[in-house]
């Protein structure tokens, strides 16, 4: 998991933050927004407890609305009230002008909106969003390669310390 930003969750440190990191293997993303989810109350606290599943879902603008399919919330296990389905569409909020953006650049051939990464902005639940182009498998491996080479330059220069 990614290191919590004080500024985002609001100080409080017990806040999970959830990223998705396939995404962030198998594209290469392009441009990021950052959105709210519409979500019931029980899913927020399911969320909080650490139920909530990213791969394969994606983003769609749908009738001028951003729509998150395949996100996978797990029921919240002590709710009273009648569960929603774990994997239904949910509504993400955005400004008419970013979805604009979103919905131009998403036209483009092999651009597609993913989840990037789910947290906690304060008491919200926040969604960072990337215009993304898949990866082909030689550029996956050139990542990889890339990350090697980093962690051995670091290596070196701490021994050599």
């Amino acid at each position: 998991m990614a290191k919590k930003d004080k500024k985002k969750d609001g100080g409080r440190s017990g806040l999970p933050t959830f990223v998705n990191r396939r995404a962030l293997r198998d594209f290469n993303v392009l441009e990021r927004f950052e959105a709210g989810i519409a979500l019931a109350g029980h899913e927020v606290k399911s969320i909080r407890g650490g139920g909530v599943s990213m791969t394969g879902s994606y983003a769609r603008v749908v009738n001028g609305e951003v729509i998150l399919f395949d996100l996978n919330i797990s029921p919240y296990k002590f709710a009273t009230q009648d569960l929603l389905p774990p994997k239904r569409p949910r509504r993400l909020l955005l400004n008419k002008r970013e979805i604009r953006k979103i919905k131009s650049k998403t036209e483009e051939k092999g651009m597609t909106l993913v989840p990037l990464k789910i947290y906690f902005a304060k008491h919200l639940v926040k969604v960072e969003l990337g215009v993304c182009k898949g990866k082909r498998e030689y550029e996956k491996r050139e990542t990889i390669k890339q990350k090697e080479d980093d962690r051995e330059k670091e290596r070196a220069l701490r021994e050599r310390d």
